[in-house]
């Protein structure tokens, strides 16, 4: 009879208690025990460093990619948790492996058909569950506590301009400037707020990229987005925050060819709710209030120039080549129509995967110009 081992570990703490060569060697002791079970080391499916509350981890995936193709007939497992922390998750696995004709057993607690069997299931992963949510409360308690005491930065991703101890990447004590990367930063801030050359953000990304600035991820193009995100994070002024924005669903998306993604996006959190952590400022709060000045009265200005005319497809009309939204014009006001900017643009048409050959365009019936 061929069978299959599988074993999962999550986090760091749970590597050093339980290690997954740990569990393999009491899975394969086990099955010197039984002589008529083989096993080959194809059919061994580790996840080191995945959570139980997901069913998407590569070794899981591969387990089941093998089960519909027969070749086993028996899942070995240590314990139900680590197959899923999640009790339908579990339900569904099992069921699904059975219904292909494969068994699952695990070690600590053999399971049958025998109705005290499943109810003892039944309530070990209702238990396993309510301990990953208590893990997860302890946590987020934890982290918070960290956070408020400005032991620990709020970012994961370490943002433009700042450097972080590799050793400690969340030590708040040991953040730094970068030396090139923060003179980049205060330069934007500079163009933005100069009141008399009042430069665009799209201005900035087109002058970064000509002078072959790297972008935050090392790309050649940057666009007016980055460089809005840079202006409007308060880091730069010597404050990070956590928990200022929230996930809420989306509205709307940023062309009408484009998948609308995950259906979340981000919205500013009331202000009492945010925690600050001290940073090194970049540029002076001054200067960081003058950005936001400029910031709020362009989106004011953007929201009435939207409204000066009615345009009958607006933000539904998308350029079949490069999937970038068209923009509405008027040259009278008997003539409006829609132009995609992607095929004059090559800043704009980098960020797209296929780029724009020729200009779309549409009168204000719909009317090809």
């Amino acid at each position: 009879m061929e069978i299959a081992l599988y074993a999962r570990v999550s986090t760091t703490r749970q590597q050093l208690d339980q290690t997954i060569e740990q569990q393999i060697e009491r899975l394969r002791e086990y099955v010197t025990e039984q002589p008529e079970w083989r096993l080959e080391e194809k059919h061994i499916y580790l996840d080191d460093g995945y959570s139980g509350a997901k069913l998407n981890r590569p070794g899981l995936a591969r387990l089941r990619e093998r089960v519909t193709k027969a070749e086993f007939e028996v899942i070995l497992i240590t314990a139900p948790d680590r197959l899923a922390r999640n009790y339908v998750h579990q339900m569904l696995l099992i069921e699904e492996f059975q219904n292909l004709g494969c068994q699952v057993q695990f070690l600590e607690r053999p399971m049958s058909q025998d109705p005290h069997d499943q109810l003892l299931l039944q309530i070990r992963g209702a238990v396993a569950e309510y301990e990953r949510s208590l893990i997860t409360e302890r946590m987020r308690r934890g982290r918070r506590a960290k956070l408020r005491s400005g032991l620990i930065l709020p970012w994961t991703v370490t943002p433009y301009g700042y450097l972080v101890d590799p050793e400690h990447p969340r030590d708040a004590r040991k953040v730094s400037l970068d030396p090139v990367k923060s003179e980049i930063v205060r330069q934007m801030f500079a163009w933005y707020t100069d009141p008399q050359k009042r430069r665009s953000l799209y201005w900035i990304a087109k002058k970064l990229s000509d002078d072959g600035i790297p972008t935050p991820r090392g790309g050649i193009r940057w666009n007016a987005s980055s460089i809005l995100g840079i202006l409007r994070s308060p880091a730069y002024a010597g404050m990070a925050y956590s928990d200022r924005t929230r996930s809420v669903p989306s509205v709307s998306r940023k062309s009408a060819l484009q998948p609308i993604g995950p259906g979340k996006s981000r919205r500013l959190a009331p202000r009492e709710d945010w925690i600050g952590i001290p940073v090194p400022a970049i540029v002076s709060q001054e200067i960081y209030d003058a950005a936001q000045q400029r910031l709020d009265e362009n989106k004011q200005m953007s929201r009435r120039n939207n409204h000066k005319h009615n345009y009958l497809l607006r933000g539904l009309v998308s350029c079949g080549k490069c999937r970038l939204a068209c923009s509405g014009r008027m040259v009278r006001p008997s003539y409006s129509y829609y132009t995609c900017w992607g095929s004059k643009d090559p800043l704009r048409k980098m960020h797209r995967p296929v780029y724009a050959i020729g200009s779309i365009r549409f009168s204000g019936l719909g009317r090809f110009v």
